[in-house]
């Protein structure tokens, strides 16, 4: 028996959406887990010290990119929000934190800014827990509902929630699966590809041009006789391919920085891991592992990744 704790609609304002330096869209899976990982630790200060979130599945109801086209626009572009990082004793305001409208009302002091792309959306998330007593049940769950309303999440403001749910699933009970995944419809739940990557780079290819062979789309045409053309368009795997952020890798030697708030934990400089995932309809799912999500690390390597627990499975074996 598996047991899951169901965090349903909640709807969430200006979350980043630059998930890596490579991608802008859904927030990086690395965003999802550290929130429920945030939730754990406020729960271990409300006394409930056993219980542990391993996992989590994320369901998208709604998704808003922020964006702009204007009227004589071909594309649209996405809106910056410009956050000034530094102070300049000529310019008395407190500049952290401020926001501008445009590059030409920032004061003119050579500061840097952070481009940051944001989304609105609704969100269901599916985490597997451990460790709750019976007679917890009441205090696990109050405490989730009070801390959902305080938190953020990848980076945005909760603006609203439905109060959680407990439950509890047989995996050899196909109707016990079937009911906790409609409780993520009407969605899409956000899956691993790496194997295809994986599939495409034993050809031969690099991982870029692994992860692009997916995500282009080829357009044809065909003439008849008659010279009437037909245009098609097809990518090399069916489904909703999306690049998604999964990690990092360390690229120096792990060692302490200068002013580093945890004194205590070594730090490295790292790059962001960018693999395929797909986006399922929540009925599509047959095993539940495929969706669930946790933390992975490989010294060997210097890898800090979020992936599924059949991926970990597979790779495991």
């Amino acid at each position: 028996m598996r047991r899951f704790l169901l965090l349903p609609h909640i709807k969430i304002h200006n979350a980043n959406a630059m998930s890596s330096p490579y991608t802008i869209g859904f927030p990086a899976m690395t965003a999802w887990l550290g929130a429920v990982h945030a939730l754990q630790r406020h729960l271990h200060q409300q006394g409930l010290f056993d219980v542990q979130l391993t996992s989590l599945a994320v369901s998208c109801h709604q998704f808003d990119l922020q964006t702009y086209k204007g009227e004589k626009d071909f594309t649209e572009s996405i809106i910056h929000y410009r956050t000034s990082q530094v102070f300049d004793e000529k310019y008395k305001e407190k500049s952290y934190g401020k926001k501008f409208s445009s590059k030409f009302d920032a004061p003119l002091t050579g500061e840097a800014f952070i481009e940051e792309a944001r989304c609105h959306l609704d969100a269901s998330l599916l985490v597997e827990y451990q460790g709750l007593d019976s007679d917890d049940r009441e205090q696990f769950e109050n405490s989730v509902n009070v801390q959902l309303q305080r938190m953020k999440f990848a980076g945005g403001d909760v603006l609203s929630a439905k109060p959680v749910e407990l439950h509890t699933v047989d995996e050899d009970n196909d109707q016990d699966i079937k009911r906790v995944l409609a409780k993520l419809m009407l969605g899409h739940v956000l899956i691993e590809r790496r194997d295809l990557m994986i599939n495409t780079m034993e050809e031969g290819k690099d991982a870029l041009d692994a992860l692009l062979d997916h995500l282009k789309i080829m357009h044809r045409a065909t003439q008849d006789e008659d010279g009437n053309v037909t245009w098609t368009s097809s990518r090399k795997t069916a489904g909703w391919l999306v690049p998604i952020a999964t990690g990092f890798q360390g690229i120096s030697d792990l060692g302490s920085a200068k002013n580093q708030r945890d004194t205590e934990t070594p730090h490295r400089f790292a790059e962001s891991m960018v693999t395929l995932g797909e986006f399922v309809m929540p009925y599509r799912i047959r095993n539940l592992d495929d969706m669930l999500w946790q933390y992975h690390v490989d010294t060997e390597q210097n890898l800090y990744l979020c992936q599924t627990l059949s991926t970990s499975n597979n790779l495991g074996d």
